[in-house]
């Protein structure tokens, strides 16, 4: 990974470093001629004046037209991808082989993660990515992934199959590329692009010195107090994403002295919500840079490679404010968030695209994004409660989340329930973070938001981590883990790495459990690839490096191959083969007890039934402590029962479907006779970790002709 961009610095035929001659005006029409800003321009012209902006409907989401292209999706991590010697990434991800095995899944959109430039430019000298991609840099596809030729390729044979591809917009941020020097360096409109802020060099005296070797260093707790103060910044972060002790306190790094190509010294303080490699754009600047780069990098996403839908990295943390009388900021869901949200949402329909966001929010500001936003949002509301359940047995906490989502009147179908994904399992809670003082019913306690948040927190600590678990970490927001390695730490198993073949069975189950609890509800289904072949996380004396700086997301994105034809242990970009307990598609579809021979069955159903456009009934009351049952009726008409065991135990339940004018169960997974409904109850029997999926057979008035079933 740390040498893919000898690749790029061949690509742009620059120097290793600049000329001892150079001045800074020379050094700046260099960055300019390789800035996104720059390019900015000649992009938007191909839609400017044009008549094909005109031709979809923007304004409202498209949530309905979104599932019917793609509801069930293929989640993958380039850089984690092992090809054969001489293979580009892209290549591999759209070839007919693959795209056959995920035919059989019944894969219809494949969400890439970023491929474009990233890292950071130093003379000129360019620097890796220090976020997996998430420091773009420029709008051309990375040649450490293939070309740009591939990637229209792959959208061509993706469509073949009856599947596009989504492309990512990053609009938080930027990495330290040729805008942000320019931007330093006070060049024309770039500093108008960041959260940052010059400096009057009479209160250099209260900025850090920046160490030998950096670019920028943090600034103290107290030093945001004093700069606020002074009218400089607006303020301390709700949440300081990624702290380290020592190396991050505060969102904010001051840069050293830099030489303007004006003639000028400055020194300036910028915003970073999560790496200082990773500057924060300004939504809210006169010179609308931030607008006008966004805009560009959609339209090259969508028009010049074709991609059928993008995703918002992290959007609520556009916009910020001091608030007054305070140290603080209000830094997270602010409304020039949902405004430049709603901006980016519009275009990407505009233009054709459908777009989803990466929104970990409160339900309230969820609401908020999606009325005019995106046309999907990533269920980050149920995936902490479903991970707990799993992780304890014990589903109250699951049965509560699931209830609040209605009261909000936050619909399933609008949500992308998705396993396991390149960040860590996360346990923010944030809706419970900015209620600490709401009273939330837990069985027969009624706990505060704080109470309930720390109680939930405290219990994942105490089970997932330490000697019982090994194998996991701990990052600020959560729990760097496979959904694999949860399975096994639910079940107890401290060896993940020398299984036994029931333990490997056990886990299976459970992994399964999770599966059908996303893949049998509205909106969308996304599987990642180190669910398909049951990827463990990697051992950490295997990625020292990548751990250095204290990101240990990186266990969880071992290199994995879908396909058996790859031999490599380690991909393309350095990251580790992952251990696995399912192995490649092609053996898996060779075994009908595998998992992804039953996840296929599963999608089959979600497929056969239309539960991608169901709509949410009730969440049904249940005497398990670990039971959660959930009523959906289905486009025909016709009631479908999801009711799945988190414990450990066999249980027995009696289901209240007395509305539904039901007389008998059908299982849609064919594992278990019909079952009769009784005085309006449906006796079930659910085995630990078990689920079912049930379809009501309601008995029509004067004949004994059924309906709801088939």
């Amino acid at each position: 990974m740390r040498t893919r961009l000898l690749l790029l610095a061949a690509l742009l035929a620059a120097p290793a470093a600049p000329r001892a001659a150079e001045t800074p005006a020379d050094y700046a029409a260099w960055l300019e001629g390789r800035s996104m800003l720059s390019e900015a321009s000649s992009l938007a012209a191909k839609v400017s004046g044009s008549g094909g902006q005109w031709r979809s409907p923007y304004a409202l989401p498209q949530s309905g037209a979104f599932l019917d292209k793609a509801s069930v999706w293929f989640t993958a991590y380039p850089n984690a991808t092992i090809t054969n010697k001489g293979e580009s990434i892209i290549g591999l991800l759209g070839g007919a082989d693959l795209w056959k095995q995920f035919g059989r899944l019944g894969v219809r959109a494949m969400h890439t993660g970023p491929l474009k430039l990233a890292g950071s430019v130093d003379g000129r000298s360019y620097g890796p990515t220090i976020d997996g991609w998430f420091d773009r840099i420029g709008f051309s596809i990375d040649p450490a992934f293939g070309t740009e030729a591939e990637y229209r390729a792959m959208v061509r044979n993706a469509a073949d199959n009856g599947a596009m591809i989504i492309g990512d917009i990053i609009p938080g941020h930027t990495g330290k590329g040729p805008d942000f020097r320019l931007a330093e360096m006070g060049y024309k409109d770039y500093p108008g692009l960041y959260d940052m802020v010059e400096i009057k060099k009479e209160d250099w005296g209260l900025l850090p010195a920046v160490p030998a070797g950096a670019d920028s260093a943090n600034l103290p707790y107290g030093t945001v107090d004093k700069l606020t103060g002074l009218g400089y910044i607006p303020g301390h972060l709700q949440r300081v994403l990624f702290s380290v002790p020592g190396k991050k306190v505060t969102g904010w790094d001051a840069t050293p002295e830099i030489a303007g190509a004006d003639g000028r010294t400055r020194r300036w303080v910028y915003l970073h919500y999560f790496k200082p490699g990773q500057p924060t754009l300004n939504w809210a600047d006169p010179s609308f840079a931030a607008q006008r780069l966004l805009a560009a990098d959609m339209v090259k996403t969508r028009l010049e490679l074709g991609a059928g839908a993008i995703r918002l990295d992290a959007n609520p943390f556009l916009g910020i404010e001091r608030r007054p009388g305070t140290y603080d900021a209000w830094s997270e869901g602010h409304p020039l968030s949902v405004g430049a949200s709603n901006y980016i949402a519009w275009l990407a329909r505009k233009l054709g695209a459908f777009s989803f966001q990466e929104l970990n929010l409160g339900l309230e500001e969820i609401s908020a994004f999606s009325v005019n936003g995106p046309d999907l949002s990533y269920d980050f509301v149920t995936r902490p409660a479903y991970d707990d359940a799993l992780l304890t047995g014990d589903a109250e906490f699951l049965r509560l989340t699931l209830r609040l989502m209605d009261r909000y009147g936050i619909k399933p179908g609008r949500l992308i329930h998705a396993m396991q994904n390149h960040d860590e399992i996360t346990y923010e809670l944030v809706h419970f973070l900015n209620h600490p003082d709401e009273k939330f019913q837990y069985y027969d306690r009624e706990l505060t938001g704080a109470e309930l948040r720390k109680l939930i927190v405290d219990r994942m600590h105490a089970l997932a981590i330490g000697p019982q678990a090994p194998f996991n970490r701990l990052s600020g927001n959560g729990l760097c883990a496979t959904y694999t390695g949860l399975a096994a730490t639910a079940l107890g198993i401290r060896d993940v790495y020398a299984m036994t073949p029931e333990q490997k069975e056990q886990v299976k189950r459970a992994h399964l459990l999770l599966a059908m609890y996303n893949a049998m509800q509205p909106g969308v289904f996304a599987v990642s690839g180190w669910d398909l072949v049951g990827a463990l996380p990697l051992k950490p004396g295997q990625i020292p490096g990548l751990l250095a700086d204290g990101d240990c997301r990186w266990l969880n994105r071992g290199a994995y191959d879908l396909t058996g034809e790859r031999k490599a242990d380690a991909s393309a970009g350095g990251l580790p083969r992952a251990q696995t307990l399912y192995g490649d598609l092609p053996s898996q579809f060779r075994d009908p007890d595998s998992f992804a021979s039953r996840l296929a069955g599963m999608l089959e159903v979600r497929r056969k039934y239309g539960l991608d456009k169901a709509e949410r009934l009730d969440v049904l009351e249940t005497d398990g402590k670990g039971t959660v049952a959930l009523a959906h009726r289905l486009p025909g008409g016709e009631v479908e029962i999801t009711a799945l065991n988190f414990s450990r135990e066999e249980t027995e339940e009696s289901l209240p479907v007395g509305e539904y004018k039901a007389s008998a169960a059908a299982d849609l997974l064919g594992r278990e006779p019909e079952t009769k409904v009784e005085d309006g109850m449906l006796p079930l029997k659910l085995g630990p970790l078990e689920g079912r999926v049930l379809l009501l057979r309601r008995e029509l008035s004067g004949d004994s002709k059924k309906e709801g079933g088939s």
